[in-house]
């Protein structure tokens, strides 16, 4: 029963479409060396110019001040110039053509600066093109929606972007995720599905898209069943006011959602959680917020709307950029100053007014990692030790370019290989090995990568191994002594399944069960857990 993870390389023709973008155009894709510059290290850019494209003359606008950096045709009007240099060509037999390799040396930075920069190209008298162009992330999302959505892929999307102008950013800073990540052993919460509290029953518990009754006063009655798991961190679900039972779609992010207890039970279950000596994470939607929301009810309709320009509107079927062209997730455009400094100042106010530890960033690949670049000194300047690690389910060449922008990201090739290992027996223990190996060379020890074998969007565990519970166990052991903090999906623990498969149509709510409690649990497989998570932590 394999289904699809991979969002927009969800099969081999999404992966080809991806292909011809890459090798296409102007592309940098944030390859810088080192991935993660330290002060005082040279940065090295590279360029690749596509098949399609000619241009003699390649150079980098940058500044170093947190200013724009503006430039035409080699000449800086803000900032400094550098010029690249013809390093090589690359064969590709998809496209039957060489692309050309450019390699340009930035001088090394102090700590704490923002280096922003733009990449421009151009051949003779030819106007000016500039990186990324196509945008390869945009046209991965038209073809994935289409495809999610029953619609026929488009033939061709490499040149559905307009070439213009695009300031990549880092910052130039020594930051590391916290000690306590390390050592973390997280519990993801669903909180709509976890436990009512205070007395009250489940509101309902057959339909799934709906309300089920969890709060965060449940939550907090249940913290001693974590700590006796052994837990020591508790992933939230969105917790912030939302007119939906997932709460990806925000209409107020500094409220929690009065059905889940409200502020007031948020902050009862931060000094319970504290008191015990467990983290709290919330999970947090940046790339788009509710179509409810009131900044974009009044950039919709007012063309003057001073919130105009932090969504994208076009002339597509739904008329706006949107989360895979869902009309209720409008995409907010972080490449304006004042809607990213909104998003910055959100998370800052959680840490600050709340005291929370740390953000699962939902769909963090949405804002990129130029994005990350000013969001990650933010909040480490409000809290130091928090934990800030990303959903990014794309390549790992894409993956690699938010080394240095998060403390870290969920890997979800290592969730893949345990469900083709242990769920599917596709693979053997030694072809989980071998990929587990390599894939560990891919990223470096101070970039965290919890582990997880199911989550809130994809098929439970069991239900994928067909309730096979020595497989799970054996995923689960393996799953606990690797490095990397593991993730516990709420239930898994107790042998949680589900009915129906939300890759037949039936949508990922189908897993989001109500967690079983007393005589409804495993209690041999929480044991079980239980004796793991210990033998970790020893």
């Amino acid at each position: 029963m394999e289904e699809f993870i991979f969002g927009t390389l969800a099969n081999d023709q999404l992966k080809l479409i991806r292909h011809r973008a890459r090798h296409s155009g102007i592309q940098h894709a944030h390859e810088v060396s080192p991935k993660d510059p330290k002060p005082g290290q040279p940065i090295t850019l590279t360029v690749y110019i596509g098949t399609n494209v000619s241009v003699d003359r390649v150079v980098c606008y940058f500044t170093n001040n947190g200013t724009q950096p503006v430039g035409e045709k080699g000449i800086a009007y803000s900032g400094d110039v550098v010029p690249f240099r013809l390093d090589g060509v690359v064969w590709d037999t998809i496209s039957w053509g060489y692309q050309q390799r450019w390699i340009a040396t930035l001088p090394p930075q102090s700590e704490q600066c923002y280096l922003r920069y733009q990449i421009g190209a151009w051949s003779g008298e030819n106007p000016e093109m500039f990186a990324d162009w196509p945008n390869i992330k945009y046209i991965g999302e038209i073809g994935a929606s289409a495809f999610f959505n029953g619609k026929p892929i488009p033939e061709d999307l490499s040149f559905v972007v307009s070439p213009k102008p695009y300031t990549f950013a880092m910052s130039v800073d020594q930051f590391r995720p916290p000690r306590w990540a390390r050592d973390a052993v997280i519990y993801h919460i669903f909180v709509d599905r976890f436990f009512p509290g205070q007395g009250s029953d489940w509101l309902q518990t057959e339909d799934l898209n709906g309300f089920v009754g969890g709060t965060l006063w449940g939550v907090a009655e249940k913290l001693d069943y974590i700590t006796e798991l052994g837990a020591n961190t508790i992933w939230l679900s969105p917790i912030f006011t939302s007119s939906s039972h997932h709460g990806y779609d925000v209409t107020d992010y500094v409220k929690v959602e009065p059905r889940l207890g409200g502020d007031e039970a948020l902050h009862f279950l931060m000094q319970e959680a504290h008191a015990r000596g467990v983290r709290v994470i919330l999970d947090i939607a940046l790339n788009h917020i509710s179509d409810q929301h009131p900044y974009f009810q009044d950039a919709r309709t007012n063309p003057d709307s001073i919130y105009r320009d932090w969504f994208t509107f076009d002339d597509s079927e739904v008329g706006y950029r949107a989360y895979f062209g869902i009309a209720s997730m409008p995409q907010m455009n972080v490449a304006n100053p004042s809607a990213r400094q909104w998003l910055i100042e959100i998370a800052r106010f959680w840490l600050r007014e709340f005291d929370i530890d740390g953000f699962r960033l939902d769909v963090a690949d949405g804002p990129g990692p130029d994005f990350w670049a000013y969001f990650l000194p933010a909040v480490k300047a409000e809290k130091s030790d928090s934990f800030c690690f990303g959903e990014v389910v794309d390549a790992p060449d894409i993956q690699q370019q938010y080394i240095g922008r998060l403390d870290g990201i969920l890997d979800f090739y290592l969730c893949d290989a345990f469900r083709r290992t242990f769920a599917w027996h596709q693979w053997s223990e030694d072809d989980f090995e071998r990929f587990r190996s390599r894939h560990s060379q891919a990223f470096p020890t101070d970039f965290l990568m919890p582990t997880f074998i199911d989550n809130h969007d994809m098929d439970r565990f069991l239900f994928q191994s067909g309730g096979d519970k020595e497989a799970l166990r054996r995923a689960a052991a393996l799953q606990m002594s690797l490095p990397n903090p593991p993730v516990i999906y709420y239930g898994t623990e107790v042998g949680i399944s589900q009915y129906v498969s939300g890759t037949e149509g039936f949508g990922m709510h189908v897993n989001r069960v109500p967690m079983i409690w007393g005589d409804d649990q495993d209690t041999e497989l929480f044991a079980y857990y239980k004796s793991l998570i210990a033998q970790r932590r020893r």
